[in-house]
């Protein structure tokens, strides 16, 4: 079933469509994404989506890793409810994912490979989510090697409350306030997340708990039409109840905080550009009560100008200079690293149908040397709706603070360690989109091909117990992401979503773990003058997994919204509708049919 209803999806998207519809009869908005560093339509963007807050809300995802998946090539995994989730952008491993907040890394530097846990990232704040696929590096340095996702907070003008409960005791709750004017705002929010849950091992018989709370604050302040601060905090708490090695049940338990914060000064036509002058932190703790108890804590800490340019001429640009430090507390031991880094990025509207777009960026580092990376893409305008586009980029990533030191490691006397390398990715990529007249149906076809030397990955010999880090020769992901939506009219549309990835050690020819050949997604929403829904199915093939290969599967989730008032909405919503029997992450469970009905109130 999984197949059939795999290859019917691949099909469908090449109708007309876009990823992400708007419930309504209106024609579909141009999309525009801003991770770019210079705004830019997503249409003409190779590689990047947009997901905006009316999405999340009609989707009713609670998580980020409840909507990631609807994106073609990403690949979302977690070892149970509030266990370790995980993502992976065009078959590279998660660290190779950059996550900003708000221009922000977050990417846990204590992590062996640094990459970011997006098991308690809760949505209530968020205003949209962007993805960029590709080597994103010669916009935001290291990490970004197979891309990038970003998470925009917004500003509220009122109060929003939001309660709701359901399965596995489950109760959720939202608070937030804010005043927004032309020249100030003013604005905080509180959210709580807790759950009794499911056995996180598959084979398990005792539940295991989750709770999340995330609180945050933002203001802003203009001086004057030119000068003007803004900034935003954010912290969440996280307490899981998780499963041992295994997975088997056990007592263990993981403590998680993750804070975030900016400060931000804008001045507008200083020298005839915009100026930017950021200071930005984020800190990690993680306490893992296990038969092998941790203490972790990382921590990011950066500077960065940036200039735009003015006016709306054929050539627009951007520059900056940033700093960045992130130091890791392992158990005991410290050690840091540090880059400073130049970038620019221009485009060129070189006529009414053709967009050029350049960007460059050297990175500095304290320990590993400096690197070059670079981006060109291009958008054409074939008319009759027609877009066809293409970028080619490369990309870098230095070895995490855990892997310099080696963290974990066990080497015998007599053993020679290569000392580590920087990894450096190649990738390209074309796509051919399609936008009706009417505006009420598009989509776009994608083909890429994403190269890393030098990837970063584990040794274990099971004879002698030894572990450490070493580089590998080569790896490779061919895929193909297909996208759309429509709006069919008497209320409804839909938004599909497909990809093919072949992720492989270009060595050996081993397929790489944890990324499923094939995915795809479809959501058909209905809104009315007062109730509104979204159906959504989505279905992942075979995925090779360590220690087997974890069986493909689909599920749908239903979500439901009923406008009492202006001023007071009834939610409900079904998760896993026909009780599918699924794991995510081989070995690990997940919950079965389950409902759940809230009240928001607006004011």
């Amino acid at each position: 079933m999984t197949r059939s209803l795999l290859l019917a999806t691949a099909a469908t998207v090449l109708l007309p469509a876009h990823a992400f519809a708007q419930a309504a009869d209106d024609p579909l908005p141009e999309v525009v994404v801003t991770a770019t560093r210079l705004p830019a339509v997503v249409a003409d963007t190779p590689g990047a989506r947009v997901i905006d807050r009316a999405t999340i809300d009609r989707r009713g995802a609670v998580f980020a890793a409840d909507i990631l998946p609807d994106v073609p090539g990403l690949s979302v995994y977690r070892a149970g409810l509030g266990g370790v989730t995980s993502v992976r952008i065009r078959g590279t491993s998660q660290d190779k994912s950059l996550v900003l907040v708000d221009g922000v890394p977050v990417n846990d530097p204590s992590q062996p490979a640094g990459g970011f846990d997006f098991s308690g990232f809760d949505l209530g704040d968020i205003e949209r989510i962007e993805v960029l696929g590709g080597p994103q590096s010669s916009l935001w340095g290291s990490d970004a090697i197979g891309g990038v996702i970003a998470f925009t907070s917004r500003e509220l003008d009122g109060v929003r409350a939001e309660v709701e409960a359901g399965a596995f005791d489950t109760v959720r709750g939202r608070l937030a306030a804010g005043v927004a004017e032309d020249r100030y705002a003013i604005g905080a929010f509180v959210s709580r997340f807790d759950t009794d849950g499911i056995s996180a091992a598959a084979t398990g018989t005792e539940a295991d708990g989750f709770d999340n709370t995330t609180v945050g604050a933002n203001g802003r302040y203009a001086f004057s039409d030119r000068v003007g601060i803004d900034a935003r905090v954010r912290q969440a708490d996280s307490f899981a109840e998780i499963d041992g090695w295994g997975p088997v049940d056990t007592l263990d338990t993981a403590a998680t905080v993750n804070r975030s914060g900016r400060a931000r000064m804008t001045v507008r036509d200083l020298l005839g550009l915009d100026h930017q002058f950021i200071a930005a932190a984020s800190d990690v703790e993680r306490i893992t009560d296990s038969a092998f108890p941790s203490t972790y804590e990382g921590k990011h800490r950066l500077w960065r100008w940036q200039a735009d340019s003015r006016g709306a001429g054929p050539v627009r640009y951007a520059v900056g200079l940033e700093r960045e430090e992130t130091e890791a507390f392992l158990n005991g031991s410290s050690a840091g690293l540090g880059v400073g880094s130049a970038f620019g990025t221009v485009r060129w509207q070189a006529s009414d149908r053709l967009t050029l777009n350049l960007g460059l960026r050297h990175d500095s580092t304290d320990d590993f040397g400096g690197e070059t990376t670079g981006r060109l893409s291009a958008a054409y305008d074939l008319l009759a709706g027609l877009t066809v586009s293409g970028a080619w980029g490369t990309g870098f990533k230095t070895p995490s603070v855990s892997q310099a030191v080696c963290d974990f490691c066990f080497v015998l006397p007599g053993t020679v360690v290569a000392p580590l390398v920087p990894e450096y990715a190649t990738g390209g990529e074309i796509a051919l989109g399609w936008r009706s007249a009417d505006g009420r149906f598009d989509g776009r076809a994608t083909l890429y091909r994403l190269e890393v030397e030098d990837q970063i990955d584990g040794f274990f010999d099971p004879g002698s117990f030894e572990f450490y880090y070493v580089n590998i020769a080569e790896t490779r992901t061919d895929g193909v992401e297909l996208e759309g939506g429509a709006i069919l009219g008497g209320g409804f549309d839909l938004s599909l979503a497909y990809a093919w990835t072949e992720a492989v050690n270009a060595t050996t020819g081993a397929a790489i773990l944890r990324v499923p050949e094939q995915a795809g997604s479809a959501t058909l929403g209905w809104s009315g003058e007062r109730l509104s829904a979204a159906l959504t199915v989505r279905a992942e093939g075979d995925m090779p997994d360590s220690g087997g290969t974890r069986d493909g599967f689909v599920t749908a989730n239903l979500n439901a919204a009923w406008n009492l008032t202006d001023r007071v909405t009834l939610t409900a919503r079904v998760e896993n509708l026909a009780d599918e029997r699924y794991q995510q992450l081989l070995g690990y469970g997940e919950p079965g049919r389950s409902g759940y009905l809230g009240i928001r109130l607006r004011y």
